[in-house]
């Protein structure tokens, strides 16, 4: 009974997720008294019992549209590839020869093959799941969360808990937990860039004024998941979440979109030029081997297996487990990933672009001084400033907090008694400011405005002086801002703070209600340098980071908290400068600027773009709305946990701890990262591309297959067991202390070097089997396979330790332990097989004794020509991994 109320249950949470735009409409054009009567919800929000009951109905807001990465879809991705459908068509091949067709049933070789079938697909498998547990886990460590009203109480919730009919508060940074509709806005703009690809943000409101007519996304009371707000406030009710949402409706087409990093471009061209290859000179393997040994059927299986060996198909695999091992450890240095794809670039990264809150600073922001124009202490300009902050209804930042607790610890509590808010005109980037107006008892309005000093200024006609307002001219404007010079020179960060009585009645507030205001005075805030940040700064640009600081602050406060971190402040930009420069002018600029002061979002994203344009990874590290459009520009965005909503949603690592410390760690760990995954390609290159030329001259010359299907699939499969240690391997510290690029010629170049190397003692092995061990019949051909198969693992797996450092492998370089572990049991294991009767099951005969010296010397020789190889590549290309 119970699994069947669970299946009608899924039955309909799947009806309630499709997504219909008519009811969206429908809803749109409602009287609000029919909306609430239709969601059963009421203003003061839904209780407990009642959103409990909602979340079993609807199930969790989130949107799982497309989600393929199940278990069940990875297993299937473990057992169906290239290498195990070649694997099963030869051991059908082989029951039919072995078995079926033959007088003496032979089970033992399509028995090893279906083995490796299983044993293949049961590793990848298990470290599949190992490395999206890992991913799931550090996913889970953040979350968004949403303030709803709940039983009349406004309550922070997160946001996979929101259901249909849930009351929502929403402000500034607030990213739009589901679709809904307005019931009360001021000044609210939303950015619906994600949904309609229109970077200027849309006003909403709650009495919109709809046509039929109108763009589901143009409906003015409506708003849509994906969506965040950008500036203003409102009261919003919950129509529709998960993938009942009209973003949970595009979430199909959005899985596909995401644009590949130039890691991941990388990779594909590599792979690309090895399928190529293999598309190339399989056939001719073919040809060959069938005009020359006559065996037509043999030659085709051949030429698959030859095809699967060319394959780098541990790439998925060895990528997966060495990015989600990266993330783990970075994790421990309290950096969480939220995508994969995110830790090479991470590494790659050459700039990085920061605010100067909280990562330069304590990001504790203490107010210092309250005075006015003339520099005077002054509570009565703290009571305005107390004021403004109390009653604003968007986010309280750092500096509205320090006010109200200075005021709390000067006893200005009780003044709160006195007023109540009639209106506000919240703050945004263009004005710097915001507004609230307010009522005494006595029915007497009041505007008070704090912001940025030179638009406050705009703003003023008057200014008070000794008790007088006066009209503000040169001479009482230059006493202000000589005021102001005097404590940002000192490092305090200024806000001025302005007011005026003459306010209109009735009728709502704007930004036109913000001249002709009186200039009280100035309230100025400490953020002190962190202790580490000089440290940090120093560690970065010892790894190749170029610290360059974008914030919002005066560049007098910027200049003084740069200077004592170690940031080069020679050459200063304001806002103001970058606005009036051309691109070509910036572009000569951001080579020698590392401040620039007073940006707006837009001028922030704006400098990181000409970063860029001049070659270099930028990352950008912000937790505010303003930073949303330089984070999504960036090649990695960083956040923190405590940023606003649509800061974490944007950046692509969160920091646990606002820290450049951190921050340093994290860039090592993504370049371990990307460094374990290059000596696996360089490896894979060029072993695949020696062994092309090995088999096309073994082709030519021998009477024999140099090797069988199920002989070059064992083979194959053991040397990609060997290489599992690679993601826990240590990269040596010279390679950490640089950033580095993807290179597709690089590897071309390496496949080049060393290809060629291997077939050369391939060649030898060859030679010594022929002539040394005599296994120069079509009758000895099980014994010269068993020469080549052994040679060929052990030197594969041994020649990783030479590849994996430019330094003396195991004298200057140790391996990690579990790479050390996998080689050995596979050159083990390779030993055993050729050395014994084990190898009977993969038709080869057991190697003679004889062959062991020749063995080591073929193995010395190539070892000792790959490192002298290594160095001549060194000194020639200045490089190695």
């Amino acid at each position: 009974m119970r699994l069947l109320t669970g299946k009608l249950k899924d039955t309909q949470q799947k009806k309630n997720r499709l997504f219909k735009e008519q009811e969206i409409r429908n809803l749109a054009f409602l009287k609000e008294e029919e909306l609430f009567k239709l969601l059963s919800a009421k203003k003061t929000g839904l209780t407990e019992s009642e959103a409990e009951e909602r979340l079993q109905e609807f199930g969790p807001n989130v949107i799982t549209a497309g989600k393929k990465d199940t278990a069940l879809h990875r297993l299937r991705e473990a057992v169906i590839n290239p290498f195990n459908v070649i694997l099963l068509i030869i051991a059908a091949v082989t029951y039919f020869t072995d078995v079926i067709a033959s007088s003496k049933p032979d089970y033992l070789t399509v028995g090893i093959i279906v083995g490796l079938v299983v044993l293949s697909s049961l590793v990848a498998f298990i470290q599949s799941q190992r490395s999206n547990a890992a991913a799931e886990q550090l996913t889970q460590m953040i979350s968004n969360k949403a303030d709803v009203w709940r039983d009349g109480v406004l309550t922070e919730i997160p946001m996979s808990e929101v259901v249909p009919g849930d009351v929502v508060q929403l402000s500034a940074g607030h990213m739009l937990p589901a679709d809904v509709r307005f019931l009360t806005t001021k000044d609210t703009f939303l950015a619906q860039a994600a949904l309609t690809g229109e970077s200027a943000p849309v006003e909403k409101f709650s009495d919109g004024d709809n046509s039929p007519k109108d763009a589901l996304t143009d409906l003015k009371n409506i708003g849509f998941m994906g969506s965040n707000v950008v500036s203003g406030s409102a009261l919003a009710i919950v129509l529709m979440t998960g993938n009942s949402t009209f973003f949970g409706s595009m979430a199909q087409s959005l899985s596909g979109d995401r644009a590949k990093t130039s890691f991941e471009r990388g990779v594909d061209s590599v792979s690309g030029l090895l399928v190529r290859m293999m598309l190339i000179m399989v056939p001719i393997v073919f040809l060959i081997n069938g005009v020359a040994k006559g065996d037509w059927a043999g030659a085709l299986l051949f030429s698959f297996s030859i095809a699967v060996g060319l394959t780098p198909e541990m790439l998925p695999m060895i990528m997966t487990s060495t990015l989600a091992k990266g993330a783990v450890s970075m994790s421990k240095h309290k950096v969480i990933v939220r995508t994969l794809g995110a830790i090479q670039t991470f590494g790659e990264m050459d700039i990085l672009c920061t605010d100067k809150t909280g990562t330069l600073t304590e990001d504790k922001v203490v107010l210092e001084k309250y005075m006015d124009i003339r520099g005077v202490d002054d509570t009565r300009i703290l009571r305005h400033a107390f004021l403004n902050s109390y009653f604003q209804t968007g986010l309280k930042n750092l500096i509205d907090l320090a006010i109200i607790n200075r005021a709390e610890l000067n006893g200005l509590n009780d003044i709160l008694e006195s007023y109540h808010r009639v209106d506000e005109i919240p703050f945004d980037f263009a004005r710097r400011r915001m507004s609230v107006v307010l009522s005494d008892r006595l029915g007497k309005l009041q505007l008070i405005t704090k912001g940025a000093v030179e638009e406050i200024l705009e703003a003023c006609s008057f200014m008070e002086m000794n008790g007088e307002v006066l009209p503000m001219d040169e001479e009482t404007r230059n006493i202000a801002m000589a005021t102001y010079n005097k404590y940002n020179a000192e490092g305090l960060r200024m806000i001025a703070v302005a007011q005026k009585n003459e306010v209109p009645g009735v009728g709502t507030f704007g930004v036109a209600d913000e001249q002709d205001m009186v200039l009280i005075g100035f309230v100025g805030f400490l953020d002190p340098p962190k202790e580490s940040a000089g440290a940090a700064v120093s560690a970065l640009l010892e790894h190749g980071v170029r610290t360059v600081v974008l914030t919002g602050d005066s560049e007098g406060v910027a200049a003084k908290v740069c200077k004592k971190v170690g940031v080069d402040v020679d050459h200063i930009l304001t806002g103001r400068d970058v606005e009036a420069m051309t691109d070509e002018a910036l572009f000569e600029a951001v080579k020698t600027c590392n401040l620039f002061a007073k940006l707006s979002p837009s001028q922030k994203e704006r400098v990181v773009k000409t970063f860029q344009s001049a070659g270099h990874t930028v990352g950008y590290m912000g937790d505010g709305i303003n930073d949303a459009p330089a984070l999504h520009q960036a090649d990695v965005g960083i956040s923190v946990e405590s940023a606003v909503d649509i800061a974490k949603e944007t950046a692509d690592i969160i920091l646990l701890e606002k820290d450049l410390m951190v921050l340093e760690e994290g860039v090592i760990e993504g370049r371990r990262t990307f460094g374990n995954i290059i000596k696996y390609i360089k490896m894979a290159a060029s072993g695949n591309f020696g062994n092309m030329i090995s088999v096309i001259l073994a082709s030519l010359f021998l009477p024999f297959l140099p090797m069988l299907p199920v002989q070059i699939l064992t083979q194959n499969l053991l040397c990609d067991f060997s290489q599992m240690g690679i993601p826990f391997d240590r990269v040596d510290k010279e390679y950490l202390k640089k950033p580095h690029k993807w290179e597709t010629k690089s590897i071309k170049t390496f496949m080049g070097f060393f290809g060629p190397l291997s077939s050369i003692f391939d060649l030898l092995c060859f030679g010594v089997m022929w002539w040394a061990v005599g296994a120069n019949k079509l009758e000895l051909s099980p014994l010269f396979q068993c020469g080549w198969f052994v040679f060929g693992t052990v030197s594969q797996v041994l020649v990783i330790h030479m590849i994996r450092t430019e330094k003396l492998p195991f004298i200057q370089s140790v391996p990690s332990l579990p790479l050390l572990i996998s080689t050995c049991i596979v050159a083990a294991l390779a030993l055993g097989i050729g050395f014994s009767g084990f190898g009977v099951g993969f038709d080869m005969r057991p190697l003679p004794l004889v062959f062991i010296p020749w063995l080591v010397a073929l193995l010395a020789g190539y070892l000792i020509c790959v490192q002298i190889l290594k160095k001549v590549y060194i000194k020639r290309y200045k490089e190695w991994m």
